[in-house]
């Protein structure tokens, strides 16, 4: 079993329960639902699909519904396309138009006054490059430094330039609505480029919401608030894709480390995304380079890898998931036999009695090398703090909340348990043997962690460490508190 949490992207290749419940007995957590391709009616029919398959295997996995943001497209092309050289001058104009060989426009006709002479203009991932001349009321006179074909609603990168544009549009809000509506575990933001962004999307969630916001980071702007975009969100996703346009692609492996290692001081989980296997869109093998690079982000301490073409429009979605899984269990053996697994360094993160008490269960089951630790939540953030310790055993994440259980789903090393807690405490270890058991993570005599509040009443209150060994039957086993 796998500690690595994988992401896998819903499309017309997975689009079945049958194949979602491979995707789940294969190793996938949490389904992401796209928001940039589709409708909603499409979503909402492949959503009803995630709950039956979810229903039906009894697993708890997560879903997270991510939000286009303001990307910026070329307005329609005479032929849908055009080729442009090196030394070629193109106009970008503010009005609306048909474009071809020499001008164009775009969705967002705004950027003629954001965007400064010297500035880059990337288009199609930055495979087109041009530079900025000269500045007009009406357009912009660009120069091409990198040639290619233009093509309709293709992407504009504008890496340079501080656009004052919302991280929300129309079509956002409206797809916020109806994740909250549908109670999605998680929603991601894209383009985040402050913590202002993020704020501007919390003020839009009902306050007794409990969707936990992803911030999606690719852009120049993020990476230089990116500790203020980390106390601000949920989730940080790496989206390598446009963080290679914005910046010199060379730059984004170390930056990648650096990310993933900043949520882990924060205790924030992380997930590495784009082109983890963009070989398995139309071939059934990986290349090397894919699954060193998969390895490489499991060994950096990132909670999830992410698949997107890969498993919604690739031609071996079910093989994606299962060289992914290969790759973490065969890299997470690796991490254990290094002893690689290291705590979080409680001087940025023990600020509280619930991550003193991480902390602490963390050592305890080291030390007495506990066969799992078990941490019932209310909130989910007990697991989330042991889960960066990287203890290299199972974490149970009990709670009685079906939505806490899914959002754990994202969480590196923890399995989701839903159940009640009995008020007793020797009645409550009694029914974690039970289900320990039943699950073949235990046998009877052997010792674990429990992790648990004493104050019911009060949510968040985890206060408590107990050792205990696992007993069968109705006889108490030894607790030590």
């Amino acid at each position: 079993m796998i500690q690595t949490k994988i992401v896998a992207t819903l499309g017309p290749a997975t689009d079945s329960v049958d194949m979602i419940l491979k995707l789940m007995d294969a190793g996938v957590d949490v389904f992401r639902l796209n928001f940039s391709h589709g409708t909603l009616e499409q979503h909402a029919a492949t959503y009803r699909q995630i709950r039956k398959a979810r229903e039906q295997s009894g697993e708890v996995v997560a879903v997270m519904g991510d939000l286009c943001g303001p990307k910026i497209r070329i307005d329609p092309l005479e032929d849908d396309e055009f080729d442009i050289a090196r030394g070629d001058l193109l106009e970008i104009v503010a009005e609306h138009m048909v474009g071809g060989p020499g001008r164009v426009s775009t969705n967002r006709p705004e950027l003629i006054k954001e965007v400064q002479v010297g500035h880059r203009v990337l288009i199609d991932d930055g495979m087109i490059q041009l530079r900025v001349k000269e500045m007009h009321a009406d357009r912009l006179n660009c120069v091409c430094e990198i040639g290619g074909t233009i093509r309709t609603r293709k992407g504009l990168n504008l890496p340079d330039s501080d656009l004052a544009m919302s991280a929300l549009t129309d079509k956002d809000r409206e797809d916020l609505a109806w994740a909250l509506e549908n109670d999605l575990d998680y929603v991601a933001l894209s383009f985040v480029r402050s913590a202002k962004d993020l704020h501007e999307l919390r003020e839009l969630m009902p306050l007794e919401d409990r969707c936990r916001i992803v911030a999606k980071i690719e852009t120049v702007q993020a990476i230089k608030h990116m500790d203020q975009i980390i106390e601000a969100s949920d989730v940080i996703l790496v989206a390598r894709g446009d963080l290679g346009v914005e910046m010199d692609l060379a730059r984004v492996p170390i930056l990648q480390k650096r990310i993933v290692r900043q949520c882990q001081n924060a205790g924030k989980p992380c997930i590495v995304a784009t082109q983890m296997l963009q070989s398995m869109v139309d071939s059934p093998v990986a290349t090397r380079a894919e699954v060193s690079d998969v390895a490489n982000a499991i060994l950096d301490k990132a909670d999830c890898v992410m698949l997107s073409a890969e498993t919604s429009i690739g031609s071996y979605p079910l093989e994606s998931v299962e060289m992914l899984s290969r790759t973490a269990l065969f890299t997470e053996d690796e991490m254990r036999l290094r002893n690689r697994a290291s705590r979080v360094d409680p001087a940025l993160t023990m600020r509280r009695i619930t991550t003193a008490v991480a902390h602490g269960a963390s050592l305890l089951a080291r030390e007495l090398e506990a066969k799992v630790v078990a941490v019932w939540t209310d909130t989910g953030n007990t697991a989330r703090l042991l889960s960066k310790t990287r203890l290299g055993m199972p974490v149970i994440g009990l709670s009685s909340e079906e939505l806490v259980c899914r959002r754990m789903a994202m969480y590196f090393g923890v399995i989701p348990v839903c159940m009640e807690r009995h008020h007793d405490i020797l009645h409550m270890l009694k029914d974690v043997d039970v289900e320990l058991l039943r699950r073949n993570l235990v046998k009877p005599g052997e010792l674990i962690v429990v992790v648990a509040g004493t104050r019911l009443e009060h949510a968040g209150a985890t206060n408590a460490l107990l050792i205990h060994l696992v007993s069968e039957g109705d006889d108490d086993a030894p607790v030590f508190a």
